[in-house]
C-alpha cells in the first residue's frame, strides 16, 4: 500500500520567478541538488517532509510525465497559520488572493482556503484545517 507522498515535479518556465514565489511568497525552502545518478544540478522545493523538484519546460529530466506542461497543476498546502495571517502576507509579497477564503473538503476533513496562481498559472491553494 501507498504511504505518502515524497515529491512531485513540476514543470516551469522561469526558475527565479518559481523560487521566488514559493520561497519568498509562500516560506518553502529552495534547494539544489545533484541527482543520484549523476548529471545537471537539479533544483526543489522543499517543505516539511515532502518537495516539489522543478523541470524546467525546455528540457526536462528524463523520464517525465507524457506532456510535461507549465501551469497544469492545481495543489493544495495544508498551513498551521491563520488565513488572515497569510491574507496580509500575500498582500505584503503583492499576491493577489483568486478566491477565498471558503470552506473546502480536503483529505481528512473540511477546510478553508485561499486561492492563488504561481507565475506559471498553477493554481495554488492554501488551507486550515477546521474540524
Amino acid at each position: 500500500m501507498i504511504a505518502a507522498i515524497d515529491h512531485l515535479v513540476m514543470t516551469i518556465t522561469d526558475l527565479e520567478k518559481t523560487k521566488a514565489f514559493y520561497c519568498e511568497g509562500l516560506g518553502m525552502r529552495c534547494e539544489s541538488f545533484t541527482p543520484a545518478q549523476g548529471g545537471a544540478q537539479r533544483h526543489a522545493l522543499v517543505f516539511g517532509a515532502q518537495k516539489i523538484n522543478l523541470h524546467d519546460a525546455r528540457s526536462p529530466h528524463e523520464p517525465h510525465a507524457a506532456q510535461p506542461q507549465p501551469g497544469a497543476i492545481d495543489i493544495c498546502f495544508l498551513t498551521d497559520h491563520s488565513l488572515e495571517a497569510w491574507q496580509a502576507h500575500l498582500a505584503a509579497q503583492r499576491i493577489a488572493i483568486e478566491e477565498g477564503p471558503v470552506a473546502r473538503t480536503g483529505a481528512t476533513g473540511p477546510i478553508e482556503s485561499l486561492y492563488l496562481r504561481d507565475p506559471d498559472g498553477n493554481l495554488v491553494e492554501i488551507a486550515v484545517q477546521t474540524a
